[in-house]
């Protein structure tokens, strides 16, 4: 049994401990960054939205990880396929760049030389704008984007860390945001067409340990006419309250058990390898989510500054599989997009 949060107090008691660990589809809990009694370095939050359509997709990400920012730009290809991202980094940013308090209010903006990146709430929908001359091979990129706010529910956790009582994460994903608006990069014009384009918003606070290592799948869009999407998590943290993983049809949410990706491996020598591009198996112990996914792209990044440490592989590609509500329907999906990542981080 899975433990869902249904009232409104603050996330974080008197020592900085959760208070309640578990799942909600709102933002019941009141995130205050000041209630933190960690040490301002673990200190990790960011907005990132990622919006797709059948042809491209965009992600952006504003980041405050206390010893540095991050704002990232990326523009995915399905059809070549191609991608490329570009991140503008500073140091000790420490919370001065003010991430609001919650994904409901509060307007964000970041710039620095050459580029900018604004995320506004105006009630019924969130405007996406940015600008980054050099973006790629000396070309710049630019956009609007508009993702409206219908009534819906979303996945909300508030997940503690064993043994670490002032480490935790409280993040909300909000899948099946309907977007339109366009972009321009490379004397092209990018249009997200309405009722075609869908965005998610990953919305994450929280006091991290120094390693970590996760999985996450998305997938947001129609399916014969209705919004279907789903939020796919595990790796990090104890889960033992409640997962992440979530089927999201016609606005509605329809709660799953755990989740696992069978990702195809290869030998090295002694050692296994991941083959990331090859067909991967993914299902739930309740036997509600069984999905095969077909890699398209993937769009890896990995960095190692001794100290610092990021291997990432977000990989987009077509799901196809089935679908258990909870009511007892069934739903079958056949190339659907979306996609599944493996991160691991030392930060």
């Amino acid at each position: 049994m899975q433990h869902e949060i249904t009232k409104t107090h603050a996330l974080l008691d008197e020592q900085g401990a959760l208070q309640e660990a578990g799942y909600a589809k709102a933002p019941l809990l009141r995130y205050d960054r000041q209630a933190i009694k960690a040490h301002p370095l673990r200190i990790k939050e960011w907005d990132y939205y990622l919006i797709t359509c059948a042809e491209f997709g965009l992600a952006l990400t504003i980041a405050d990880n206390a010893y540095m920012s991050a704002d990232s730009i990326s523009l995915l290809d399905f059809q070549k396929p191609w991608q490329h991202t570009s991140t503008k980094m500073g140091l000790f940013s420490m919370g001065k760049r003010r991430l609001p308090s919650s994904s409901e209010q509060g307007d964000l903006f970041a710039e620095g030389k050459g580029y900018f990146i604004r995320f506004a709430h105006k009630g019924d929908h969130r405007l996406l704008e940015f600008h980054m001359e050099n973006f790629c091979a000396g070309k710049p990129i630019s956009g609007t984007i508009r993702l409206e706010n219908p009534p819906q529910d979303s996945i909300v956790m508030a997940t503690p860390f064993a043994g670490k009582p002032t480490c935790f994460y409280y993040n909300q994903k909000i899948n099946c945001l309907p977007a339109s608006g366009q972009l321009q990069f490379g004397g092209r014009e990018l249009v997200f067409a309405p009722n075609a384009s869908f965005g998610v918003l990953d919305w994450g606070r929280g006091v991290w340990p120094y390693e970590s290592t996760w999985y996450w799948g998305s997938a947001s869009g129609l399916w014969q006419g209705s919004p279907l999407g789903w939020n796919l998590g595990y790796g990090f943290g104890d889960t033992s309250a409640a997962t992440e993983n979530m089927i999201f049809f016609e606005g509605s949410a329809h709660k799953l058990g755990r989740i696992h990706f069978s990702i195809p491996m290869k030998k090295q020598g002694n050692s296994e390898a991941e083959e990331y591009l090859k067909p991967w198996k993914i299902h739930s112990d309740d036997g509600r989510f069984e999905m095969d996914f077909h890699p398209l792209l993937d769009r890896s990044a990995s960095t190692d500054l001794w100290l610092l440490k990021s291997i990432q592989h977000q990989v987009f590609g077509y799901f196809s599989g089935r679908l258990l509500l909870e009511d007892g329907r069934e739903v079958q999906v056949k190339d659907f997009l979306g996609f599944a990542e493996k991160v691991h981080s030392r930060w």
